[in-house]
Formats: C-alpha cells, structure tokens, sequence
C-alpha cells in the first residue's frame, strides 16, 4: 500500500457522541486519530477479505467518478 502523502479529512460530530469517542480511543490507548486510524484499516481489511483486493485500478476508477 502505498502510503503517499498523508491528507486531512474533516468531519462533523454531536458534541457527546465525540466525547464519547474520545474517551474509547483513550480507554483503547489511542489517540482520537489514531482511533480514526485503526478503524479505517479494519474496515478495508475486512471489505478486501469480503470483496478481493482493492487494486490502483480500482482506485482510479473510483477517482474518475468524483
């Protein structure tokens, strides 16, 4: 996987569910992006597992859509 540059991505969130992640990430000895993070790859992982590899091609495809 390429790791490339790292990029921001900014989201909107209820004031207590964020707490309430915040304080999971913390009992999970992560930061809130570190958080972030894990469960991105565990969600790619888990969709590559079900689904196949996601391959550069399908990330230009994916791309060009947008």
């Amino acid at each position: 996987m390429s790791m490339g540059k790292q990029r921001h991505v900014s989201i909107r969130a209820d004031g207590e569910m964020l707490d309430k992640f915040y304080y999971v990430s913390k009992y999970n000895g992560r930061s809130g992006s570190g958080q972030i993070l894990f469960l991105m790859r565990s969600l790619v992982e888990e969709f590559e597992q079900e689904h196949g590899k996601i391959t550069e091609e399908d990330l230009a495809q994916m791309r060009s859509d947008t």
